[in-house]
């Protein structure tokens, strides 16, 4: 048999629960072992989801928001990262421009790359 290192993000409340959200999604797929390797926090701080079943890549965007402090009176950068799922990295970033639209606060996108996510299991309530 082949093995297999395939890479997935869990929105989950602890690792218990993200090591059994992937045992329960992975185990329709898998016939014989499954082994999980690492879990880790990942840095995203939010992910943007794609109403078209054709996105199946997952792109990690960087952006900078600037403000400014109101004590100092100057500029000040925040850098966020966000997961976002389309199909190629031109409707990654209107996915991103379509979920900010409403941010009252400017910001620059510093950086989008494609990353080698799988798939990504919603928490279900």
């Amino acid at each position: 048999q082949k093995r297999v290192t395939e890479l997935y993000v869990v929105d989950a409340m602890s690792f218990t629960e993200a090591e059994s959200m992937i045992i329960e999604e992975m185990s329709s797929y898998i016939s014989g072992e499954m082994t999980i390797q690492t879990i880790s926090r990942a840095s995203y701080s939010e992910i943007f989801l794609s109403n078209v079943e054709a996105d199946d890549k997952w792109y990690k965007a960087k952006l900078q928001f600037n403000d400014i402090d109101e004590k100092t009176e100057k500029e000040k950068h925040s850098y966020v990262n966000y997961l976002v799922n389309a199909g190629n990295i031109e409707a990654a970033r209107k996915h991103i421009d379509e979920a900010m639209k409403t941010s009252m606060i400017p910001y620059v996108v510093k950086s989008i790359s494609e990353t080698s996510i799988m798939d990504v299991f919603k928490h279900k309530l």
